[in-house]
């Protein structure tokens, strides 16, 4: 989703905002980024008729390949127009997922990103082809890893930080409780190493664990500004991001992900130094 921002349920391009993007496997809060994002489901489902309307009982005229969840049909939402054109330029062989997955590296090249930035900023992206099938494919698997990584972030094999204090006495979610987790250094300067509690501390962080960008901030950023403990002062409501630690059963959730985000950052950043570059 390119940053917006919305006043009056209008929504409208956030030109202070550099443009970014985020694959998800659930359904998200439109405010993803704190504030408004546009959306783009791989898949619609549409509930499954069992009568015509006649009043009758329909023929199901599938063709047989359709996944059918809790009475709901999956249609893709890669059109068959799309279909033809890609196949037409590529070869026989792009599926539609294929297509989804080129999108998504094409939007995480450097030469798209600068080529495009003003555009970016008024309007929602447009897709160009690259001229070399090659090309095309690099950004299919370029788009796949990518997803694969963003998808299942929570699953990635942990960064071997360095983690001092993680020997826990006595209760261990009391021991990895955060309050508000800083950078390291005078002013939070020295983003390779991150004050976790009064107990923990980790360093070691790749400099280029920083190079991956979710709008204005990198994705450690992101963690270390949302998991800490914050009091609404209109409702009185306290956000807790050690409740979750409770809920899934695991007192480490909280430094577990800062490394798996560490491992998701740094990858990321391999993956698009691969990407080809921008011959559209």
């Amino acid at each position: 989703p390119p940053s917006r921002s919305g006043k009056d349920n209008q929504t409208t391009l956030n030109d202070e905002e550099p443009f970014c993007l985020l694959m998800l496997e659930s359904v998200p809060d439109l405010n993803y980024f704190g504030q408004g994002g546009q959306f783009f489901p791989r898949w619609t489902w549409r509930a499954v008729e069992d009568v015509d309307d006649s009043g009758q009982a329909g023929f199901d005229l599938s063709d047989g390949d359709d996944v059918i969840v809790e009475g709901y049909r999956r249609l893709d939402n890669v059109s068959d127009a799309a279909l033809v054109d890609y196949r037409a330029q590529y070869g026989p062989d792009v599926t539609t997922d294929d297509i989804f997955d080129y999108v998504y590296g094409l939007l995480h090249s450097p030469d798209y990103r600068t080529r495009y930035a003003a555009d970016l900023k008024k309007q929602l992206p447009r897709i160009p082809r690259v001229a070399d099938p090659e090309d095309f494919w690099a950004f299919v698997r370029a788009g796949r890893d990518l997803g694969e990584l963003h998808r299942d972030y929570e699953r990635v094999a942990p960064y071997p930080l360095v983690i001092s204090g993680d020997v826990p006495q006595g209760d261990p979610y009391d021991w990895y409780r955060v309050q508000k987790m800083r950078y390291g250094g005078r002013g939070g300067k020295d983003k390779t190493t991150i004050q976790y509690n009064s107990r923990i501390t980790i360093t070691g962080i790749p400099e280029e664990a920083q190079e991956y960008m979710l709008g204005s901030r990198s994705g450690l950023d992101w963690i270390l500004e949302r998991y800490q403990v914050k009091t609404d002062k209109a409702s009185g409501i306290v956000n807790d991001p050690n409740d979750w630690s409770r809920e899934v059963g695991n007192p480490r959730y909280i430094l577990d992900l800062i490394q798996r985000i560490t491992t998701v950052s740094v990858r990321t950043v391999q993956i698009v130094q691969r990407l080809p570059k921008l011959r559209v």
